[in-house]
């Protein structure tokens, strides 16, 4: 079992490496640039301003949330977001009084449907944002999600 196991990984290193000598495959290529900064702070206002360039948004019901009315484990908390807003570039889901409140943001191929579903971390009783850009604009909504078990720690 061993001898398999081995011999799988070398032919898995081999085709990686043959790829990466050829310039199929380039290390800025495969990760994702990720906005470190925006995940790391503790403020929404920040948070926002350097994802999306300004911590405006507009107010909007075209925009849906889904998450439970109380989550009894703030640990997991599933979130899924649906926008019919033509244009989405990106879509960000932001715990508000959690103690870094970005929770997520999913970049959208063009023509992509407005739909992002995951599971978010959440300190305590808090609103939900969904924030949606489109045109160059930021939309947003919310919902309070009340947690009875603590997440983040609690």
């Amino acid at each position: 079992m061993q001898r398999r196991t081995f011999l799988k990984g070398s032919l898995a290193g081999s085709t990686v490496a043959v790829a990466v000598g050829a310039g199929l495959l380039t290390p800025g290529a495969v990760m994702a640039a990720w906005p470190k900064r925006a995940f790391e702070t503790e403020d929404m206002q920040t948070a926002m301003n350097d994802l999306f360039g300004t911590a405006q948004t507009e107010p909007t019901d075209d925009i849906s949330i889904k998450a439970p009315d109380i989550a009894e484990n703030g640990a997991v908390v599933p979130v899924s977001i649906t926008s019919g807003i033509a244009g989405i570039e990106e879509i960000a889901i932001i715990a508000e009084k959690n103690g870094t409140p970005l929770a997520a943001n999913f970049k959208l191929a063009d023509n992509a449907k407005g739909f992002v579903s995951t599971r978010i971390k959440m300190a305590k009783t808090s609103n939900v944002i969904a924030v949606v850009k489109a045109g160059g604009k930021a939309y947003s909504a919310r919902k309070e999600v009340k947690v009875t078990i603590g997440g983040c720690g609690g």
